[in-house]
């Protein structure tokens, strides 16, 4: 029995999974935090792949590894390959004035026909920007811009070369800088944000060798959506997740390239491309609600369950961090319809789940306007295991959901990832998932188009 390693090197934690390279069998795991913050030295993110590796038994007896990790992240490293300064997460804001100006020079059409994309706050481009009008002499001493999981997958291949720095289509895809029609950089737009040319990491293929540590074999690695997406083969479906932040992304055979910004036109894993809506509130949505009324995540889905749909008319326009989809930084969280009659804590529970819902069912919309068809939707993420969410998400979207088994959902397509460089086949190899669990419900009249008028109240804010 070969046995493949998957790392999921997330914003809040490094998860790790072993399993059977030929069926998928789930063989050890592991786990450790990260350190709090918008800004962190990668050197955190090492500390914790070690312990989450030694906490899965250590890497003696596996044959591949490839490293799903957080999109965007800026790691710049200088000649020797020491790291420059903390990278800069993908949650970090402080580059939103950077992100407008990069848009205002060129144009969103410019942006979406370019990359696919419009510059948003998250992406790695509009932090080298900042970089560049607030830290010159970082700038002066970059030789080398990297993603997170590039920069771990090159610290597991031992190399201190910089030339030996590798990425895949789907973590580059989420730069700014990178065509996925053509498998090229756009050096030109690099140097527009950071004033200079510096070396980037070579773009690998999906089931592409990048390095050998020993008997170890390194695949490319993926960024997070698109190891999620590889993780529950989801084929054509449509998948929504709940985490840190909330994710709508389908397979497609097109670039997508949405002026509007809402769309996200990525790379997937396997070549094709993964069109894609990220919202910076999801799940966290949830945990503040449930301490601003006292209670546990589990009471406070019995609580949503237990307040009609609707809400009494309550709407929670969820942007507590700022948002990304729509693009609003500087945004803050609001309860919209508040009266004496519905202030109660089923109402408020019942908002808090339904309008983190309606920010992802319009990035349904959003998805649907690029061409997208969603019919069904696989649900996935820490928020999917509450029970409040699995039965009032159908209530929103308007169509069926399938919430699969839990699992370490970027670190299982990490591991599959694995498996298939392992292999030398033409596809990834088809691993035997479990039970799903399938949701239906009428969608609850006139929820989506009240959320609608309370969340625009936003756009006209002065910022």
């Amino acid at each position: 029995m070969a046995l493949v390693a998957g790392v999921d090197s997330s914003t809040q934690s490094c998860k790790v999974v072993l399993r059977d390279a030929g069926t998928g069998r789930l063989v050890r795991s592991g786990r450790a935090s990260h350190p709090d913050g918008t800004e962190v030295h990668p050197s955190a993110w090492w500390d914790a792949l070690q312990v989450a590796l030694e906490d899965a038994g250590g890497l003696a007896d596996v044959s591949a590894i490839s490293v799903g990790g957080q999109q965007h992240g800026m790691v710049c490293l200088d000649e020797s390959g020491e790291v420059v300064r903390p990278a800069l997460l993908w949650n970090d804001t402080r580059s939103a004035k950077a992100a407008a100006d990069l848009v205002l020079e060129l144009g969103a059409q410019a942006w979406a026909d370019a990359v696919g994309s419009v510059p948003v706050a998250s992406f790695t481009i509009t932090k080298l920007r900042w970089l560049a009008e607030h830290e010159p002499d970082s700038v002066a001493r970059t030789a080398a811009v990297c993603l997170p999981h590039d920069w771990l997958s090159w610290k597991l291949s031992g190399s201190t070369d910089l030339a030996d720095l590798a990425t895949d289509r789907s973590d580059a895809s989420g730069t700014g800088y990178f065509d996925g029609h053509t498998n090229t950089y756009r050096t030109d737009l690099l140097v527009r944000a950071l004033g200079k040319e510096v070396r980037l990491p070579r773009v690998a293929g999906p089931a592409e060798r990048i390095g050998q540590h020993g008997s170890l074999l390194l695949g490319p690695g993926a960024g997070d959506n698109a190891a999620g997406a590889l993780g529950v083969q989801t084929g054509d479906d449509v998948l929504v997740s709940l985490g840190t932040s909330g994710v709508a992304c389908a397979r497609s055979s097109v670039q997508a390239a949405d002026p509007s910004g809402l769309v996200a036109g990525f790379s997937d894993a396997t070549g094709a491309f993964l069109p894609l809506v990220c919202t910076l509130n999801a799940a966290r949505v949830l945990d503040a609600t449930a301490r601003l009324l006292g209670v546990s995540l589990a009471d406070l889905s019995a609580l949503a369950l237990s307040a009609e749909a609707g809400a009494a008319g309550l709407s929670l326009v969820p942007y507590l961090e700022g948002e990304r989809t729509p693009n609003l930084p500087d945004a803050t969280g609001a309860l919209h319809g508040l009266t004496l009659s519905n202030a109660t804590q089923a109402n408020v529970a019942r908002a808090a789940v339904e309008g983190m819902l309606c920010g992802l069912a319009a990035g349904l919309d959003a998805l649907v306007a690029q061409g997208v068809s969603v019919s069904a939707v696989r649900l996935i993420g820490g928020a999917a295991q509450s029970e409040a969410v699995r039965r009032i998400a159908p209530t929103v979207f308007g169509v069926p959901v399938t919430v699969p088994e839990p699992g370490e959902y970027v670190a299982d397509g990490a591991a599959r990832q694995a498996a298939w460089v392992l292999a030398g086949s033409d596809e990834a190899p088809a691993w035997e998932l479990g039970e799903a669990a399938h949701f239906e419900g009428a969608a609850t009249p006139g929820l989506r188009a009240r959320y609608a008028v309370a969340a625009g109240k936003h756009l006209s804010v002065p910022r």
